[in-house]
């Protein structure tokens, strides 16, 4: 079982950066594949970016490729999403997220309560 607690979300504007971090419970965590996915209003729930066990694969959108970065810290259980560049259209409530094994945006299924994040033109 693992508890996910997403934070750093907020408002700013275009061209601007945020930081998301997300803390999770556990002692399995180095296990896990961990992702971030966002929803829009009025969307669905979409896949943003995700990162190994190993913290040596990592899986970006199209959309966010170049602007966003994820890292993770097993020691600490954590797993960040370092996000530049910000366009309105990021607009979301962003999920962190986990799956034991590998990656597959598919099946994960474990998930934080969100954060919204707001981006000004």
């Amino acid at each position: 079982q693992v508890q996910l607690v997403e934070s750093g979300g907020g408002l700013v504007q275009a061209g601007g950066s945020l930081r998301l971090s997300c803390a999770a419970s556990g002692r399995t965590f180095s296990r896990f594949a961990m992702g971030w996915f966002r929803q829009a209003p009025g969307k669905e729930r979409e896949f943003v970016v995700a990162i190994d066990w190993g913290g040596v694969y990592t899986y970006y959108a199209d959309s966010v490729k170049g602007r966003f970065t994820i890292s993770r810290d097993n020691a600490k259980n954590t797993v960040d999403l370092q996000m530049n560049s910000l366009k309105p259209e990021d607009t979301a409530v962003y999920y962190c997220a986990a799956k034991m094994g590998r990656h597959d945006r598919r099946l994960y299924d474990y998930w934080g309560q969100g954060t919204q994040v707001t981006v000004s033109s």
